[in-house]
């Protein structure tokens, strides 16, 4: 097996502009208790090819609602891989949880951005039964998949990333 990655923590000062932005002002020992208890991804079980995010915080989406959510981690990989980060199974299929960009991509130079490559997740709760989601602090709601990449033999991207959604195309 290839190990190519390691989940990190953003810096709490990251983690308190990607709350504040997301949430707006909170009170600074809400944020450092939220942030102390942030869990980095991991596998259930040896056979488990998805990485598990877990909740900062406790979020409730009623039908057709939205929540973007601050992971407070970041990834490190080896060029020629991505992370591609899709809802966890169960919620999709109890809920129609879905990620609003359907799959997240988390390109490996993502990481040096200045945001410290900090992941961010919107979620929808997409129901067409009116069913409520909820989703307790540390529990799983997305899981991560390291996939290997090729280019074609006359690329010639130079370009170095800053930033994340569109950041590439500007």
């Amino acid at each position: 097996m290839n190990r190519i990655a390691k989940f990190e923590k953003v810096s709490l000062e990251q983690f308190r502009e990607g709350w504040t932005d997301t949430f707006g002002p909170a009170d600074e020992g809400v944020i450092e208790g939220i942030y102390a208890q942030i869990r980095l991804p991991r596998r259930a079980t040896v056979g488990s090819a998805g990485y598990d995010f877990f909740a900062p915080a406790d979020f409730t989406l009623a039908p057709g609602e939205t929540v973007k959510i601050p992971t407070g981690i970041r990834v490190w990989m080896e060029p020629e891989w991505v992370l591609k980060c899709y809802p966890r199974s169960g919620l999709g299929f109890k809920y129609r949880l879905q990620l609003n960009n359907t799959v997240g991509i988390i390109d490996s130079d993502y990481y040096y951005s200045d945001n410290e490559g900090h992941i961010f997740a919107k979620l929808t709760n997409d129901t067409n039964e009116g069913k409520t989601v909820e989703i307790s602090a540390g529990s799983g709601f997305m899981q991560g998949i390291f996939v290997e990449y090729g280019i074609t033999v006359d690329d010639d991207a130079v370009e170095i990333r800053n930033g994340g959604f569109g950041s590439t195309t500007k």
